[in-house]
């Protein structure tokens, strides 16, 4: 089974990114970053982490305001840097552990924490600054990482509470995956800056200190702390630190400190820290029927005849055509879908399997593999086919025969049309 071997805490300014970019490893105004980013490099080899479950935000590059969730997990099994309008650093992408993210997702669900999913998108300097650090001469980490991204940008955010919580039942989820991965829990972030308005370029050392103090030894004191007290010692983007309350929740009571550093070069104290796990392993018995609560409410439903449950594993599997179908609603991309079918389906890599599917119009064949009920509909209407025909060919009926079935034998689409 899964063990946490500990947590790591890491600032994720883009200073960190840009040191590593452009050499400053010998610069004494930048060599105090990598001094402390290399005891965390040299923990992460000593204790052979397989996998980084990364706790960070995104600055409004690949999560915009028209839609921002709170807890979001990444679930896709490499991730490339983002572009943050200059042009994506050149990092090799970042190895990721689908099967543990899908476990992960469905236990925090399970625990009734309302969690969003991506895939498809790229990370920016939240995630890779730190991450990148744990590069060495050899080339990028080998491990694997899991990507929480924390919505902490536009208010309301999670409160401090909600966040250790979410830290607690992160162990339990990652304790009962049963494949033997040793785990670390990565927080980003922080801490104290601030970076718009009049009050741009705030600091407070002395409250960084005594934030890492606490999480150490009191983390409940910090957990009782409003987000305004966090804006008013730390800087409203240095509220951000809530975020390493997710990662000491899922540690042990009692801490080990193996690092600690601080640096405050300019708009941001930089840190890092290595705190190791001193708690027990849960025996299987636990871990079981902790996995029987997470499959709790599903048990069963793939074996109702005809049903296909959409689960975030047949979503990764078939993200690429998913996305190419839920395209159509883009008047360009129809207008190719009729018209060039062929050079747009190489566009998006289709296979020649996939492209056999689609074009074949092989509606149930598609679900069953993976496809979406709902980007197949709009495939539909743009073909100028009604909802009732997908459901005929699905039961393997004529349109009439289905419509024989209906209290009213009606014909409508998405597209709007509606036929009695």
């Amino acid at each position: 089974m899964a063990i946490i071997v500990g947590g790591i805490g890491a600032s994720h300014s883009p200073t960190i990114g840009f040191a590593k970019d452009t050499h400053k490893q010998a610069d004494p105004a930048w060599a105090p970053i990598f001094a402390g980013f290399a005891e965390i490099r040299e923990w992460v080899r000593r204790q052979r982490i397989d996998v980084i479950f990364t706790i960070y935000n995104d600055h409004i590059t690949s999560f915009f305001f028209d839609h921002y969730s709170a807890f979001c997990l990444g679930i896709d099994d490499q991730y490339v840097a983002a572009d943050e309008g200059g042009g994506a650093r050149a990092v090799a992408p970042a190895r990721a552990h689908a099967a543990l993210a899908r476990h992960i997702g469905a236990a925090l669900v399970a625990d009734e924490f309302d969690m969003s999913f991506f895939q498809g998108k790229p990370l920016d300097h939240g995630c890779l600054s730190p991450l990148g650090m744990l590069a060495d001469a050899e080339g990028p980490w080998q491990g694997a990482i899991v990507p929480l991204q924390v919505g902490v940008l536009q208010l309301p955010i999670p409160n401090a509470r909600r966040c250790y919580k979410l830290g607690k039942s992160l162990r339990r989820a990652i304790e009962s995956y049963p494949e033997d991965l040793r785990v670390a829990v990565m927080a980003t972030g922080g801490l104290s800056h601030q970076v718009h308005g009049e009050r741009a370029g705030f600091l407070n050392p002395a409250w960084d200190e005594e934030f890492l103090d606490l999480l150490e030894s009191a983390p409940e004191k910090l957990v009782e702390m409003r987000l305004a007290e966090y804006a008013l010692l730390g800087g409203m983007e240095g509220a951000e630190v809530i975020m390493w309350l997710i990662m000491r929740g899922a540690l042990s009571d009692k801490v080990r400190c193996t690092h600690r550093a601080t640096y405050a070069p300019s708009v941001t104290n930089i840190a890092t820290l290595v705190f190791e796990d001193t708690g027990t392993a849960p025996d299987e018995a636990a871990n079981a029927a902790y996995r029987a609560h997470i499959g709790y409410e599903l048990e069963g439903a793939q074996n109702v005849p005809g049903t296909h449950p959409f689960t975030l594993e047949r979503s990764l599997a078939n993200y690429r055509l998913n996305d190419f179908l839920h395209r159509l609603i883009e008047p360009a991309h129809r207008a190719r879908f009729l018209g060039d079918f062929d050079g747009l389906a190489a566009q998006f890599g289709l296979s020649a399997e996939e492209c056999a599917l689609v074009k074949g119009h092989q509606w149930l064949e598609m679900v069953r593999r993976g496809v979406s009920f709902f980007v197949l509909e709009k495939m539909a209407a743009v073909l100028g086919l009604s909802n009732p025909e997908l459901y005929a060919s699905f039961r393997g009926e004529t349109l009439e025969e289905f419509l024989a079935t209906r209290q009213q034998p009606i014909t409508y689409s998405v597209a709007g049309l509606v036929e009695a």
